[in-house]
């Protein structure tokens, strides 16, 4: 199959490429001699620069990569609004965004961090080790591999990315270079409460954070460790909780919780609507961590201060002093925080 063929495949059916991205643009002319393949947009605002390797060599595809990432870096709202429409005529980014994710698009946070995808037919050992050494200093680039499988009549598609991409997108979370700084060790949560979805009251009560609907929200689990220390932020609320992580994420017909009835799967328990697709689409299934709560608060009670850290990312561990200043404010509300 050629690197052509491939472009077109991704963009009849982009979710081959992340089932939480959404394609804006295509062959986008960066003003200076090059034209970024793809460019797709994630449910936070960030950008995802997507380039195919085609013949370059490893260091001519990343150079590139990189060269293009400094013109998306400079995206107003209104340029990426233009080249959607040229992507799309007729159609509206806003609303198309809506429609796609469920929420308003965010022009305050619309391109205030982007990632870097290489897609090749097979990852070379120079240009893998380019990127993870890229990747390990934050700076968040990937490689997806594809190769095609003759079934018969049939083509199979088959994918793999090089370092797990719940690590290039948390990466890729907000931090500008001249703000960061070591990371603390303090882990940021988001559980996205919702009275007619998850229920902050149940994750408090059996002791939880869990996260579903598609594998953006849900991988990002998996960088949570046993004994991990998580400060919890209910967005549209504020921070509700602290605690300690007590295992690897499940997927929810993993996940047990008492009943009075003894043990049960936490779908056959819990009474908040939660992501129940795991048989027929586990990427859009559930997943749950277990957690030791050391202090929770309603949602009536949650902490929200002028100048806290936020973020969409299920998990993340920021390297800013935002998040610093947050934590130290969180351990003066939540004085059982070491308990």
């Amino acid at each position: 199959m050629s690197e052509k063929q491939l472009e077109d495949m991704i963009v009849a059916a982009s979710e081959i490429l992340h089932d939480q991205w959404m394609l804006i643009g295509r062959q986008v002319d960066t003003g200076f001699g090059g034209r970024i393949d793809l460019l797709a947009i994630a449910p936070d605002g960030a950008l995802i620069l997507i380039e195919l390797k085609r013949n370059k060599t490893p260091r001519e595809v990343v150079a590139q990569a990189i060269d293009y990432a400094t013109f998306i870096e400079g995206l107003e709202s209104d340029r990426i609004a233009k080249i959607y429409d040229d992507f799309a005529p007729g159609h509206n980014l806003a609303d198309d965004f809506k429609a796609r994710f469920g929420q308003a698009l965010d022009e305050e946070t619309l391109n205030e961090s982007h990632q870097i995808v290489v897609v090749a037919a097979a990852i070379d050992a120079s240009t893998a080790r380019i990127v993870r050494y890229l990747n390990e200093r934050d700076i968040a680039i990937n490689i997806l591999c594809f190769q095609v499988f003759a079934n018969g009549d049939e083509q199979l598609l088959s994918r793999a990315w090089l370092i797990d991409p719940a690590e290039t997108q948390t990466n890729a979370t907000v931090t500008p270079a001249r703000e960061k700084e070591p990371w603390n060790g303090e882990v940021y949560a988001s559980f996205g409460h919702d009275e007619k979805g998850r229920l902050w009251s149940e994750a408090r009560q059996y002791g939880f954070i869990s996260a579903g609907g598609g594998t953006w929200y849900s991988n990002s689990l998996n960088l949570l460790n046993p004994g991990d220390r998580i400060w919890v932020k209910a967005p549209g609320h504020g921070f509700v909780g602290v605690g300690r992580v007590k295992g690897k994420a499940v997927a929810a017909s993993e996940f047990k919780l008492p009943s009075s009835a003894g043990e049960k799967a936490a779908l056959e328990v819990l009474k908040g609507h939660y992501s129940n697709s795991g048989e027929a689409d586990p990427d859009r299934a559930e997943y749950f961590v277990p957690v030791d709560w050391l202090e929770t608060v309603p949602l009536e009670q949650a902490v929200q201060e002028v100048g806290m850290f936020g973020n969409q990312n299920t998990v993340c561990k920021p390297k800013t002093p935002k998040w610093r200043f947050t934590v130290d404010r969180l351990k003066q509300k939540f004085p059982n925080y070491n308990k």
